[in-house]
């Protein structure tokens, strides 16, 4: 646990605001990530990027580290020099979230030999027009669950002929983590905007300065 988050989900100031402003950015990140009317699989980078600015936002650049090596796969970001793991799902089924990409069915089984839970979690979990959340699971939480369902109903290997590109948490596991007692969570309802957006307009104003 980072105890710290409890500032950040007790700071009912920040909630509203967060409850607001969250949709918001994340709908620009759609927008700006969407090619032929379709959001591209970039937008799960932008989305993390949009909550670690948030934990900059609350804690100080001082107190994040986002300069993470590109070998360290699960992390997005140091909090108080804690590991954490930003995962962002859309729809309410508990389905989707990716613990590793990978189209190696060997990397993937051997990711899931060896995984044992190492990290707290930050998962927005988006519904467009209905409500949703941000959650923090805590390390803690997710080994207790972990331990408690088994490692074969935590974890959900790619099937053999198929290219999902990666290896899931179950179903199961991810509702238990998300209603555990633990979990602390803003509930979020997700609702697009009007937005005026120009996916060039800035880079064209750049290349307008002398």
């Amino acid at each position: 646990m980072i105890l710290e988050m409890y500032d950040l989900f007790g700071d009912q100031e920040l909630v509203a605001k967060i409850k607001t402003r969250l949709p918001k950015f994340f709908q620009l990140a759609e927008l700006e990530n969407s090619r032929s009317g379709k959001v591209t699989m970039e937008v799960g980078t932008a989305r993390e990027k949009i909550i670690s600015a948030l934990l900059i936002y609350k804690f100080g650049e001082q107190n994040i580290n986002t300069a993470i090596p590109a070998v360290e796969s699960e992390i997005d970001v140091y909090a108080f020099g804690k590991p954490i793991s930003i995962k962002t799902i859309t729809g309410l089924k508990y389905t989707g979230v990716k613990m590793i990409w990978t189209v190696d069915p060997a990397k993937a089984r051997a990711f899931a030999d060896a995984y044992y839970p190492k990290m707290c979690m930050l998962l927005a979990r988006i519904s467009w027009d209905r409500n949703g959340g941000l959650h923090y699971i805590p390390v803690e939480t997710q080994i207790e669950v972990f331990q408690g369902m088994g490692k074969e109903r935590f974890i959900k290997l790619p099937k053999e002929g198929t290219n999902p590109r990666g290896v899931e948490l179950t179903k199961e596991a991810l509702s238990e983590l998300v209603n555990h007692g633990q979990t602390l969570s803003i509930s979020i309802n997700w609702k697009k905007e009007e937005l005026e957006f120009d996916p060039f307009g800035r880079w064209v104003d750049l290349w307008k300065m002398e």
